[in-house]
């Protein structure tokens, strides 16, 4: 069998996967909303395989991102570090690793046959054909899940527990492999440690496992399988040790560069910080015009204090005046009218008289209506 390794890691123009001695770190600690992927090289040959793939996930309380695990026809799609969700149409299978359904995570399984375009459906989670729930974050350990697929069955466990199974899967022959992973706001770090693919007891290959460590070459035996665990067993103690100080010094190194930009972040807050600082005490400058403004404000308070009396004063002559007007005007009216109004009886002659008038020329007119000549039709 030819052997299959990572053709090149892709990131999201931020953050490239970073191949460690023992793992693969696709997507960071710090910050969020980063994205990265690995994919094979070589298609799988075979129809019937398993894969032992063991990953962790780390973040905060409330982390979030997602896993993928491919198994698709054309290899690495347009879309370098796809998701579920932004793949668009693909051919085969996808198991997705994640937060869905707010109960401690789970692993769905979605399978398409090039017709359905993901990226564009309404309800992509209504897809999947399997799932079952997973606590997958921070258990301080890797996480092991296992994908069979054999002539008549198709099978996912989960650190060594059946999750879905089904006997009306089939997948082809020649299809690639790969795994993607992308983190939210409050990121998830996803960490690959390993992936490996058997097509027959004892006959594995192995994906993103990256050993920076020397080993001896193995024996030469007949039997594949006991030259893989031949070849584990010979390697010394003192590789041992330099394997773990390559980790821990590409450790250092990572956490080197979060601390890094966390002290750069800090560094733009203090300079916004001290920039507000310079402008307070710009606009504190102007606290003697203020001061200037006060003394004037209370020389106006103590002038108008000084009016207050003569306002008083002139109340008092203006209340006097009116009072005075009053009582004047109500005797003058009275005595205008008691003294020049015209006596009752004086009206009253004057009004018979008038009616008199009235009736004898009254009298008058009927007369000579009746004297005058008449008029007939």
């Amino acid at each position: 069998m030819a052997s299959t390794s990572i053709a090149c890691s892709h990131g999201d123009g931020q953050n490239i996967p970073q191949l460690l001695s023992d793992k693969v770190v696709l997507t960071p600690p710090y910050p969020g909303n980063r994205r990265g992927a690995v994919w094979a090289e070589s298609s799988l040959a075979q129809s019937e395989w398993s894969i032992d793939f063991e990953f962790r996930a780390t973040g905060p309380e409330r982390g979030g991102g997602n896993l993928q695990m491919w198994y698709i026809k054309d290899g690495r799609p347009q879309t370098e570090t796809p998701s579920i969700y932004t793949i668009g149409a693909f051919d085969g299978l996808a198991l997705v690793i994640d937060m869905y359904g707010g109960q401690g995570g789970g692993i769905r399984g979605f399978m398409n046959d090039g017709t359905t375009d993901y990226k564009s459906h309404h309800a992509v989670d209504s897809l999947a054909f399997g799932h079952c729930d997973f606590s997958y974050r921070n258990l301080g350990r890797p996480s092991k899940v296992q994908v069979k697929q054999l002539t008549d069955s198709f099978e996912v466990t989960v650190d060594d527990k059946r999750c879905f199974a089904s006997d009306k899967i089939r997948l082809p022959s020649g299809y690639y492999f790969g795994v993607s992973a992308a983190s939210a706001d409050t990121p998830d770090s996803f960490e690959i440690y390993k992936f490996v693919t058997s097509s027959a007891p004892g006959v594995t290959r192995e994906l993103p496992r990256h050993d920076s460590s020397p080993q001896q070459p193995p024996p030469p035996a007949s039997n594949p399988g006991s030259q893989l665990n031949d070849q584990g067993s010979q390697t010394s103690s003192n590789a041992q040790f330099a394997v773990q100080f390559t980790d821990m010094q590409n450790r250092l190194q990572a956490l080197s560069q979060s601390l890094d930009n966390i002290f750069r972040e800090v560094q733009q807050l203090s300079t916004k910080s001290e920039a507000r600082y310079q402008d307070l005490l710009h606009r504190g400058s102007s606290s003697d015009q203020l001061n200037t403004m006060n003394q004037r404000i209370q020389s106006i308070e103590t002038t108008l204090q000084g009016y207050q009396g003569q306002f008083s004063s002139i109340h008092g002559v203006l209340k006097d005046s009116h009072s005075t007007l009053n009582e004047g005007l109500t005797q003058q009216m009275t005595h205008i009218i008691s003294t020049k109004s015209p006596k009752i009886g004086t009206f009253v002659v004057v009004i018979i008289v008038f009616q008199l008038l009235l009736a004898a020329i009254y009298v008058m007119y009927k007369r000579r209506r009746a004297n005058g000549p008449k008029k007939y039709l």
